[in-house]
């Protein structure tokens, strides 16, 4: 998990919840393209100011969930105001802190590389906030699905976020892109560390695919797609289904 002095993310969210007017996330990419996110309080959003494409994908979410990269558990919050029994995970302690103060009843600090059937069986796993980059590249995504697989029951879902790396006219993206396939990576297959104040996140893999690119990532596994729900920019919603034999 990470350290104080890595959990860059988590002290952002935690300075935000307590009121700092200041909080800006700078995300760093290994080709020295820098961006500044779009601010802590998209993560507190109440369920009206959601993203259209957001508040459809939960119409997708039944039974018991597990929410994987939680945040300040605004999701979670939303689904537990619905009657869903909801576990929220993350691997940043200061983030898991935040959702327990917020009133995420069940939230733990969990990698998504941890997780497994000892928490139970679940009937949805939500992973919003382009949440489904956590798989980080294809070779990891098809063992954790695998595992989402066996944790599962035999009618869930996964409702993931996806950003679509090619829905960009900037320069600076495509010539990442043809770095990537060079160096035999995916385009969209970023490797990243999150910044705030003095904290540093060690770097780490994040993955970005197109929808043909999720289909052939899910070849081989049980899971397919049911649904895509688009949205105005380059994300969209993976509604995913357990395939019937």
């Amino acid at each position: 998990m990470l350290r104080r002095s890595q959990d860059a993310y988590g002290r952002l969210i935690y300075d935000h919840y307590r009121g700092k007017v200041s909080t800006t996330e700078i995300v760093e990419r290994d080709d020295g393209w820098i961006a500044v996110s779009g601010g802590p309080s998209d993560y507190f959003a109440p369920f009206a100011r959601w993203p259209k494409h957001h508040r459809q994908a939960m119409r997708w979410v039944r039974g018991r969930v597990l929410d994987i990269g939680a945040g300040a558990g605004r999701a979670s919050l939303h689904l537990q105001e619905r009657g869903h029994h909801v576990l929220a995970i993350d691997n940043s302690p200061l983030a898991i802190r935040t959702a327990r103060l917020r009133g995420v009843r069940n939230a733990r600090l969990i990698a998504i590389a941890h997780v497994s059937r000892r928490l139970g069986e679940f009937d949805t796993i939500v992973m919003l906030g382009n949440n489904f980059g956590l798989f980080g590249s294809p070779g990891r995504a098809r063992p954790l699905l695998a595992r989402f697989d066996r944790m599962t029951s035999a009618s869930a879902r996964i409702v993931a976020e996806v950003l679509d790396p090619y829905d960009t006219k900037q320069p600076e993206h495509r010539r990442y892109h043809r770095r990537n396939r060079a160096r035999g990576r995916l385009a969209g297959q970023a490797r990243i560390r999150v910044r705030y104040l003095d904290l540093t996140t060690p770097w780490f893999d994040y993955l970005f695919v197109s929808r043909n690119e999720l289909r052939g990532i899910l070849r081989g596994t049980r899971w397919c797609i049911e649904s895509i729900i688009d949205s105005q920019g380059p994300t969209y919603i993976a509604v995913l289904c357990k395939a019937q034999a």
